[in-house]
């Protein structure tokens, strides 16, 4: 990896190649990811931890004291 870094790092930029496992010891130790296979990583996870608390917090909804999607619009218009 030390001598071909630079050709290893463009594989991955280009998207030749969508990671890279590097290996410490014949074990894997990190994985190397371009920047918007990173980002895109990052905004799922996001996602499913927002949808996750929605799931969570769904069950204990009050309907008396919820607003409709209709009257909060409104109120910012």
């Amino acid at each position: 990896m030390v001598r071909g870094f630079s050709a290893r790092l463009k594989d991955v930029t280009s998207g030749d190649i969508s990671h890279l496992v590097i290996f410490k010891d014949n074990e894997p130790a990190a994985v190397l990811v371009g920047i918007d296979a990173y980002q895109a990583m990052q905004d799922e996870l996001e996602d499913l931890r927002s949808e996750l608390l929605a799931i969570e917090r769904l069950p204990s909804l009050d309907n008396d004291v919820t607003v409709s999607l209709e009257d909060m619009e409104a109120r910012f218009k």
